[in-house]
C-alpha cells in the first residue's frame, strides 16, 4: 500500500475529527467519532474508484470498461442525505439539528476532495467549516437578530383567558406571539396555548416566567428557547 492512499485518509480522519470536536464540545449530536466515520468512509470509497485500475476485474471479450469516479462521489453525497436526516428533529414548534446535518453533508464532501487528492481544496474547505462553526459563532452571538421561544400554558379549563390577554401577557416581557394555538385536555380539566414567540435578542425569559408565575390560574408552563 502506497503513500498515495495513506495521507488522504489520514487527512480526512484529522479534519472529520476536527469538525467533530466542535459538534461534540456545543453538545450537538453526531459529535467527533460520527464526523471521523463520515470523512473516512467519503475518503476511502472514492480512493477505490479512483483506483479502478487495480480492481481485479476481467472485461468481457469486445468490451472497454468505462471508469467514472464522479458516480461514486454523487452517490455518496446523496446517500449522506438519510443519515443528515437522522439528526433532524422536531420539537414544538422548534426544529434542531439543521448546522449538525450540515456540517456531516459538508465532512462527507471534504472526504471526497481527499479521496480525489485535491489536498489544496479539501484543506480550503475543511478551514471555511471550522470558520463557520467556530468563529463566526461568536460574530453570530454579535449581531442583532430575533430570538424565538416556544411556550405552553395550561390553564385550568374554565379559566382560561382570551386570546388578546395572552398576547398582553407576553407583550409585557417585550415579545410578540406568531403563531397561536389552542389544545384541550382529555379529561377536559385543561385548556393549553401552545405559542411561537419572537422578541429581540436578550429575550427576558426570566422576567416572563416571573409574570407567568404570578397568574393564579395557570397551574403549569414551559418556556422553551430555541437554539441551533
Amino acid at each position: 500500500m502506497g503513500w498515495e492512499l495513506v495521507w488522504p485518509v489520514i487527512g480526512a480522519m484529522t479534519i472529520g475529527g476536527l469538525i467533530g470536536v466542535e459538534r461534540t464540545y456545543h453538545g450537538h449530536p453526531a459529535g467527533f467519532r460520527t464526523h471521523i466515520l463520515v470523512c473516512l468512509t467519503s475518503c476511502v470509497l472514492m480512493l477505490a474508484a479512483m483506483h479502478q485500475a487495480t480492481w481485479s476485474f476481467i472485461a468481457l471479450p469486445g468490451q472497454n470498461v468505462v471508469i467514472d469516479p464522479t458516480r461514486m462521489s454523487h452517490g455518496l453525497l446523496t446517500g449522506i442525505g438519510f443519515l443528515c436526516a437522522g439528526v433532524i428533529f422536531r420539537e414544538g414548534f422548534s426544529v434542531h439539528g439543521l448546522t449538525t446535518a450540515a456540517s456531516l453533508w459538508v465532512t462527507s464532501a471534504i472526504g471526497v476532495l481527499f479521496g480525489v487528492g485535491m489536498l489544496p481544496l479539501a484543506l480550503l474547505a475543511a478551514g471555511a467549516t471550522l470558520a463557520v462553526l467556530g468563529v463566526l459563532r461568536l460574530a453570530d452571538a454579535k449581531l442583532p437578530h430575533v430570538g424565538v421561544v416556544d411556550v405552553v400554558l395550561k390553564w385550568r379549563r374554565n379559566s382560561a383567558p382570551g386570546e388578546a390577554r395572552v398576547r398582553n401577557l407576553l407583550r409585557d416581557s417585550g415579545m410578540r406571539v406568531v403563531r397561536l394555538g389552542h389544545v384541550i385536555s382529555q379529561d377536559g380539566k385543561l385548556h393549553e396555548h401552545h405559542l411561537k414567540v419572537k422578541g429581540p435578542m436578550p429575550l427576558d425569559i426570566d422576567g416572563l416566567v416571573e409574570r407567568l408565575s404570578a397568574e393564579d390560574d395557570l397551574p403549569a408552563f414551559s418556556v422553551l428557547p430555541r437554539d441551533e
